[in-house]
């Protein structure tokens, strides 16, 4: 009970942080992308977004880590590259908007931002000439700027993949191989702006160790997936969480 104490959670909302950690780093290796989606929009139930980004930044960085042995093959570092040089540029204009806005705005943001991307995956829009290399250091800059507030580059970038129809493995290694790059940066931003406290730490400790376990399953799933289950099963599930939060924050 000392432990709850000092993260400042009850045991119920320890539990349902430990549940939603593992669910996102099921999608997480699944979908190369998502975690961050699933996770703030489900966490804000029960804490701010400013309390939860800096530990979401963190696990990322984990299960980019330990997605490495599955993706490293597939990784286009080229996108990777260009998408980098625009997220350095747009992370801190976002981790400065996570340091003043209030909590329910940022909640109502997040949610509307995470149905948005969803919604234009699906609808499964292409158009391969937007492969160059100014539209990738401009949705590097996008992506940045949403990761900063909510963590959540991978959806821009999921997008643009998707729009210059990129192969699923592509999309799923080279997101993950940025996300960590990304939320490093964002990480030293988000410290160097006085958003870490010290719960961070302990609330993020127990966690680290369900997130290679999701990630394993949710790889497994994706060895035995089509291309097209890949892009359903995670943004109907995206889109599921970010209409919870939505009505959370309008209530």
């Amino acid at each position: 009970m000392e432990f709850l104490q000092t993260i400042n959670l009850t045991l119920g909302n320890f539990i349902f942080f430990c549940a939603v950690i593992l669910l996102a780093s099921f999608v997480r290796g699944f979908s190369g992308f998502g975690f961050s989606a699933s996770s703030i929009s489900l966490l804000s139930f029960i804490l701010p977004p400013i309390e939860i980004v800096p530990i979401i930044l963190l696990l990322e960085v984990i299960a980019s880590f330990f997605m490495v042995p599955s993706i490293w093959n597939k990784i286009n570092w080229k996108f990777v590259l260009y998408l980098l040089f625009g997220v350095a540029i747009g992370t801190p204009a976002g981790v400065k908007l996570l340091s003043i806005l209030e909590p329910k705005i940022m909640h109502l943001v997040i949610s509307i931002t995470v149905m948005t991307f969803a919604i234009l995956l699906l609808k499964g829009y292409k158009n391969k000439r937007l492969n160059h290399n100014l539209s990738k250091f401009f949705v590097g800059t996008i992506a940045g700027a949403v990761n900063g507030f909510g963590t959540l580059a991978g959806l821009p970038i999921a997008l643009y993949f998707l729009i210059i129809a990129v192969e699923p493995a592509v999309i799923r290694a080279s997101i993950a191989a940025l996300f960590f790059f990304t939320d490093s940066y964002a990480l030293i931003l988000t410290y160097l702006n006085g958003v870490l406290e010290i719960s961070f730490l302990f609330r993020t400790l127990p966690l680290i160790f369900l997130v290679p376990v999701g990630v394993f399953l949710g790889t497994k799933l994706f060895k035995g997936s089509s291309n097209e289950n890949y892009k359903k099963y995670v943004l109907y599930f995206l889109i599921i969480v970010s209409i919870f939060g939505l009505l959370k924050s309008l209530i």
